[in-house]
């Protein structure tokens, strides 16, 4: 079970951190006192810049939920046929290859489905299965990837096509002044990302996937996720996230890899999702991690933002492009999201 290849890619709208502090300042109307703190959150958040899927003039006229998922559903298919084509492309693998398509997003609805809208765009099969996944949030790049390898697992000439598309922008909530909504308006951004997914019928290069597990933590439903309603989607972060970051994660990492015969010294590359910079502190603290060792998951952060479901795959694709190390190298791809969960997955290069 092989990842034949990973590509992320944006929307055209790039702004710098303080430009988009500025936009929001005057979005919600602010008084001196709340501008100052919307500011000094934004600047916490260690992002320089993110990308939209509008440009930011174009935000004043969604009005309602109706507008943001009609805008959300364009955007999704554009930047979901691109990811598609170019991950396809790298694979060496026609549209026509794929035997199934695992999508993911938590910023939109669409039924159809996103992937089924696609299928005949990219020219699929009439034949692919489809597994669409809505409401992992964060910890979906990573799931989405562990249940590919599991289906081509079972079918070693299977190719499995991995989708995440997360429009973050279209979730602005202009009437909830918490401290959550005002972090996550700093933090989050657009984009989306594939990857390629193949069996050992098929003799492609890339790393392999080694063995996966999921952990869910109960009674943690409000930790993180959305409210919704007939305002779309509200929010729910909790502050608690960085406490498990650091205190649970390790542990279920450490019983992971104790289970396969491995350590945490095992690790030559961590593939982690950046959450945001309190959370990524956590994790690297807990999991005993030097900077370094999570350089790439800092360097994203500070590029583009967190991309919700995107972010691993982007940081994925980075660790394969900018650091081939050397062959046999083990890498340990780690996320979380609402559930509360993690999905933990072991790659040998």
């Amino acid at each position: 079970m092989k990842i034949a290849a990973v590509a992320t890619v944006f929307p055209p709208h790039w702004y710098e951190q303080s430009t988009l502090t500025e936009y929001l300042v005057a979005a919600f109307g602010a008084e001196p006192r709340f501008a100052e703190r919307l500011r000094s959150l934004h600047a916490n958040t260690g992002v320089q810049g993110r990308h939209l899927i509008l440009p930011l003039e174009a935000y004043g006229e969604l009005t309602d939920f109706t507008r943001c998922n009609a805008a959300w559903l364009q955007g999704a298919l554009d930047l979901g046929e691109q990811a598609c084509r170019a991950a396809l492309a790298r694979a060496d693998l026609e549209p026509a290859d794929v035997d199934i398509v695992f999508f993911a997003t938590v910023t939109g609805l669409a039924s159809p489905s996103v992937e089924a809208r696609l299928i005949q765009r990219l020219g699929m099969r009439a034949d692919c299965k489809r597994v669409p996944i809505f409401g992992l949030g964060c910890v979906a790049g990573a799931a989405a990837v562990a249940r590919a390898a599991d289906y081509v697992k079972s079918y070693p000439d299977g190719v499995a096509l991995v989708l995440t598309v997360e429009l973050c922008s279209l979730t602005l909530q202009r009437e909830d002044r918490s401290v959550a909504n005002l972090v996550s308006t700093g933090l989050f951004g657009d984009g989306a990302a594939a990857a390629v997914v193949v069996g050992a019928g098929r003799r492609k290069e890339g790393p392999e996937v080694l063995a996966t597990r999921s952990v869910f933590y109960p009674e943690t439903e409000r930790m993180m996720g959305w409210d919704t309603g007939s305002f779309g989607f509200r929010i729910v972060l909790s502050a608690e996230v960085p406490t498990v970051a650091r205190e649970r994660v390790p542990g279920d990492v450490d019983d992971f890899l104790r289970d396969l015969g491995r350590s945490r010294a095992d690790i030559a590359r961590w593939i982690a999702h950046p959450g945001g910079p309190k959370v990524l502190q956590a994790l690297q603290e807990g999991l005993g991690l030097h900077r370094a060792d999570l350089e790439c998951s800092w360097q994203c952060l500070r590029r583009v933002g967190n991309l919700s479901s995107v972010s691993v795959l982007m940081i994925l694709e980075e660790t394969m492009q900018k650091n081939p190390g050397r062959r046999s190298d083990l890498g340990l791809m780690v996320a979380m999201g609402p559930g509360f969960c993690s999905e933990l997955l072991l790659l040998r290069w």
